[in-house]
């Protein structure tokens, strides 16, 4: 038997208490002087405790429940100016990778809910776990690289904080489902701004418990690529005459070379326990999707079934109820002698 508290221990505590004890000291008082009124307070102190049992709810284990364990997958995209490098498959922007990666895993995971989170100098939800994937299509299409003015280099660890709160929220709300997470990124890690008060970069690892699939995605190559700078307007960025952006620690400021750092990606990929992929052209995702099987994951720790209780407040609340019924008709017949006495 184990106690399902419908009220927290503290409300019980609150409101009770002050009548359980005063019940008590009525019901010593009254055989101490012997007024009559033992029977009364014996009444009242079953109520109290009758309404104590049903807040703390008895409960004794019922049938095991089989579940459907619903998939939900988190796509966290980087939006750095790095990610507008043109080396992906040819002269495009990585982040055209991206756009096709993110079609991709919608099409081989229909009926999941997604969520996504984006990060450049800051990291933000962009969009709440929803089964509309046609919402994250449009974010996907226009999806753009970070305003280059604005530009505080690259974090890797940057999305830390965001995907706890999502992801761990996402696990608190409903621990029977299977979290997917799609970690898409250059890998580039060019300044100092982490989450660690030691300056150090914060691991992933945090989060292992709470991911169950998923891939770090690569994107760029080791030649690096150039990338365009972007100012918000459609006449800059990725795929316009845009000047690109400059290297200005060297000597004549050529313009800056961004490089895929896979040594970061494989690090990201074995702290949250997922496998990497390189990222170079637009082909099949199977390789990686293939693979998750969400009824498989939920029935290896068994979260496809559910424990469920039967509550075992009925004899608390008969008790309750007759009591109750008890108290009325002897507050009713003192009533009606004292109206008689009056009279």
């Amino acid at each position: 038997m184990i106690l399902r508290m419908l009220w927290p221990i503290w409300a019980l505590a609150i409101l009770l208490g002050p009548a359980l004890a005063l019940c008590v000291w009525s019901l010593v008082r009254s055989r101490r002087t012997h007024d009559g009124t033992t029977g009364a307070w014996v009444r009242r102190t079953g109520m109290v405790v009758a309404t104590l049992v049903i807040g703390l709810t008895p409960a004794l284990p019922a049938e095991t429940d089989q579940v459907q364990s619903n998939a939900e997958v988190f796509f966290v995209v980087d939006r750095t100016g790095s990610m507008a490098a043109e080396d992906y498959n040819g002269e495009q922007p990585r982040l055209e990778g991206v756009r096709h990666d993110i079609g991709a895993i919608l099409e081989a995971l229909p009926g999941a809910r997604y969520s996504v989170i984006a990060f450049d100098s800051q990291a933000t939800r962009q969009l709440p776990l929803t089964t509309d994937s046609r919402a994250v299509r449009a974010w996907a299409e226009t999806m753009r690289q970070e305003i280059s003015y604005y530009s505080a280099g690259s974090s890797i660890d940057r999305p830390i904080g965001a995907m706890t709160d999502s992801i761990r929220g996402a696990a608190e709300r409903n621990p029977g489902n299977v979290r997917i997470v799609f970690f898409m990124s250059d890998g580039e890690n060019t300044d100092g701004d982490n989450s660690s008060s030691s300056g150090e970069t914060r691991s992933f690892a945090e989060l292992n418990d709470v991911v169950d699939a998923g891939a770090v995605l690569g994107y760029g190559t080791p030649e690096g690529g150039q990338m365009r700078q972007y100012d918000g307007t459609e006449n800059s960025g990725a795929g316009s005459d845009a000047p690109y952006i400059t290297d200005e620690t060297q000597p004549g400021s050529p313009p800056a070379i961004s490089r895929i750092d896979e040594g970061n990606l494989r690090q990201v990929a074995e702290q949250l326990g997922v496998e990497y992929s390189h990222r170079v052209q637009p082909n099949s995702i199977e390789h990686i999707t293939g693979g998750i099987d969400v009824e498989e994951i939920a029935a290896a720790d068994g979260r496809e079934s559910v424990h469920t209780y039967r509550d075992v407040t009925w004899p608390a609340a008969a008790a309750l109820a007759a009591l109750v019924a008890w108290e009325a008709f002897y507050l009713g017949g003192r009533t009606r002698r004292l109206k008689e006495v009056a009279s």
